[in-house]
Formats: C-alpha cells, structure tokens, sequence
C-alpha cells in the first residue's frame, strides 16, 4: 500500500462535496444531471492514499432560508428567485442567495449519501447548512464568512491538525458548493484542485461551470484531469 502522499510542505486531502440522494438522479428533489456518474471516478480517487478524506454533507432544518416553501411570497419560486439575508454575526450586512426546492433535510433519504460511494474511506463526514437562517456553500464557513454551529466542524481546523496544505476537490455542484468550498480553501492558504471528471454542475454552461472555471483559475486555484501529474503520484 503506498504511503499517504506529502507535498513539498505538508499532505493531501480529499473533498468529496455533497454527493448525497437529493442532488442526483432520478428521484432527487435538485437533482444535477450526470450527479451519479461521478460515482467511479469518486470511488477511484478514495482508493488513493490521500492523508484525510473528507466527505460534506449539506443537512439543513426542515425550514431553512433556501427554500422556497420558507416564504409566503407566492412569487418566489424554486431556481431563478434570490432572496436577502442578514449576517447573524453583523444585522447591518446582508445578502442576496438563490432560492431551491427543499432539499437535504435532516435525517431523510435525500441528506444521504449516494449508496454508489464507497462511503466506508471517509474518516469524517462534516454536515453543513445546519442553521435554518444562513446559506452555507461552502465547508468552511457560511456565505458571510462565519465559523459557526452551522456545520458540524471546523474544516480548516481539521485540515491543519493532519498537518494538510493541499486539498483536491470533488462533488456537486461545481458552479455553487464545490465552487465556494475551493475558493474558500485557498482563502484559508490552502493548494487547491478540482478534479473535473469528478464534478456536475447546476449550469454545465459558459454563464455556469465556464465563468465558474474562470472564477477559481483567477483565484489559483488549478482545475485539473484524474489522469493528470497530481493524482497519478498518489496511485
């Protein structure tokens, strides 16, 4: 078995994002086309010897302000409504976020991993969005920037304490969660790379994954294939 793989100045852990029943096909209530698929390749990497394997998990309370069945307006509607939120850390912030079906609710089949992953290599699996008045995206902190009860851990302070200064990044979806999750580790100083065959996005377009390509490039971040340099070392 080969050994976990160290970079220059520390290891290598895996984010796999969000690869749960109701982001896939065919009964997911947001379920992202091709979402499944990327079972194999997400299996393929979770054989290599990365140093943490992280899987995330959005798990959000049956009322929580994403979902369009929060709000009495009879306009707001699942996928191109937004709505205002307030920073709970600073009420003299706010922000615009999206509006989605319910989704991901505690403890239903849809907050479920796929049955597809090999969810027995995850050491943790970090549950995120708990808080039913702020949108979480990304693993590390919610859209304001807070490390709060919203998720389960803090997964820069994971990452640190198993001595990682590089994460590879998969899941769904590319052009939201995956997206935030990588820009957000390299605010926190971390080598980012997201594996493109294993990632779906809500928008596969230019105005979707294209600008959200553009967006993580001009953050350093390196979008990257599965048989590129990187992950080879690892096999």
């Amino acid at each position: 078995m080969a050994a976990p793989l160290e970079t220059r100045n520390g290891k290598t852990a895996l984010l796999v994002v969000d690869m749960q029943e109701d982001f896939c096909p065919p009964r997911g209530s947001l379920a992202i086309d091709g979402g499944r698929d990327l079972a194999p390749a997400i299996n393929h990497l979770l054989s290599l010897p990365y140093t943490l394997k992280v899987a995330t998990k959005d798990f959000h309370p049956h009322d929580h302000v994403s979902f369009h069945t929060s709000y009495d307006d009879p306009n707001m509607k699942s996928f191109g409504s937004s709505a205002p939120i307030t920073n709970p850390a600073n009420p003299s912030e706010t922000k615009e976020i999206s509006i989605w079906p319910v989704h991901c609710v505690q403890d239903t089949e849809g907050a479920q991993l796929i049955p597809e992953l090999d969810a027995s290599k995850f050491d943790v699996i970090l549950e995120k969005g708990k808080d039913k008045s702020v949108e979480m995206l990304s693993a590390f902190a919610d859209v304001f920037g807070n490390k709060t009860a919203a998720a389960s851990l803090d997964l820069s302070g994971l990452l640190r304490s198993h001595g990682i200064d590089c994460v590879h990044v998969v899941g769904l979806a590319g052009d939201f969660c995956v997206k935030h999750t990588a820009l957000d580790a390299r605010k926190e100083g971390f080598k980012v790379f997201v594996i493109n065959e294993g990632v779906r996005s809500v928008n596969e377009g230019s105005e979707g994954w294209g600008a959200t390509v553009e967006t993580l490039q001009g953050a350093k971040v390196k979008i990257v294939s599965i048989g590129s340099a990187e992950i080879t070392a690892l096999a």
